[in-house]
């Protein structure tokens, strides 16, 4: 169990970011575009991008974005706040053809709640493009997915097993597929969707391009590029920068478990903590820790992959609106997910 003071957004409405000072490695001398003007995005998206408050590209964005628009297969190394939601955004946007209402860029996420939020942010710098885009996860109606693809759409982002699903209904027709993206490939492979994921890529036209996001690249994720790609752009950030600046990370050495539960609570006594989340590794820690707070006068509220998605959704609402102020959960939110205050 550790306590987690909630950074700033994923790189998000931020004119500099803290990775602007990570040093990355590039295979095939790439050179950073530092600007979105440069990149020859449609006008309709800059502005999009523009009015959702991006300034310029982050650093792996600077990198990465170029090579993905050009066509190539692409490998990026990159952790939490560096942009990667926002840049998946945007390349998605940019390569579709808004004329056509066939599904052609498909996203993969390893939880609910960070495919909604690609959702979201594709819809919200699409917007003056009229980009469609839908999410389609584990604990949704399965019939609204079957209407809304019937309806069509440009773009699906979504969890293995929903996706896996909708394609073998026939519902998710794949033939004019032509950029998948696995986001934080690491954590789906951790979360045992290898085979889904294997599933899905059967499915999808030969011709495909796919680009994998990581923060970590072990060696499963080295053997699932052997398979999937073809001599693929790598970006990388060095070893011994994968922590990003600007975030501070402590630990305190609690020798036994019992002890934990008073420590916590004196870390609320001495820091000002405006809004937190508290990771537990297991879902009944989770239950067991919201209600030891509860009873000690904190207002907390819990969440994790057992509860129903409505109630999920709820929770996320109410933490990122700030009714809530302290979080505890699983790893269920230990990626990607921004909240900006």
């Amino acid at each position: 169990m550790a306590a987690s003071v909630v950074p700033p957004g994923r790189g998000a409405r931020r004119a500099t970011t803290d990775d602007d000072k990570l040093v990355f490695e590039t295979t095939d001398g790439i050179e950073p575009v530092a600007s979105f003007n440069d990149m020859g995005i449609n006008n309709s998206l800059l502005r999009g991008i523009y009015e959702y408050g991006f300034e310029k590209p982050s650093a792996i964005q600077q990198r990465a974005v170029m090579p993905i628009l050009k066509g190539r297969d692409v490998i990026a190394q990159a952790q939490s706040g560096t942009g990667k939601t926002s840049m998946i955004a945007l390349t998605v946007c940019q390569v579709v053809d808004i004329n056509s209402k066939e599904v052609q860029a498909l996203v993969l996420s390893p939880t609910r709640e960070l495919a909604s939020q690609t959702e979201k942010v594709i819809l919200a710098i699409g917007g003056y493009l009229n980009i469609q885009a839908h999410a389609c996860i584990g604990g949704k109606s399965v019939g609204e997915d079957i209407r809304k693809l019937e309806h069509g759409v440009h773009v699906v982002s979504g969890t293995p097993g929903r996706v896996c699903d909708m394609i073998k209904r026939r519902t998710l027709r794949t033939r004019a597929i032509k950029l998948l993206v696995l986001d934080e490939s690491d954590e789906m492979l951790s979360r045992g969707f290898k085979d889904q994921i294997y599933d899905v890529y059967r499915y999808l036209p030969p011709e495909l391009q796919v680009c994998l996001i990581s923060a970590t690249l072990p060696n499963e994720i080295l053997e699932m590029t052997g398979k999937f790609m073809t001599d693929p752009v790598k970006i990388l950030v060095k070893r011994d920068e994968l922590t990003l600046e600007g975030i501070k990370q402590f630990f305190v050495a609690v020798e036994k478990e019992e002890w934990k539960f008073d420590t916590l609570c004196d870390l609320y006594d001495t820091l000002t903590i405006t809004q937190a989340v508290i990771f537990c590794n297991t879902k009944r820690k989770v239950d067991w820790l919201t209600e030891k707070m509860r009873s000690s006068n904190f207002t907390v509220s819990s969440m994790h992959g057992d509860m129903p998605q409505k109630e999920r959704d709820a929770i996320m609402k109410e933490f990122r609106d700030g009714t809530t102020r302290v979080l505890i959960t699983t790893d269920v939110w230990a990626r990607g997910l921004d909240v900006q205050q």
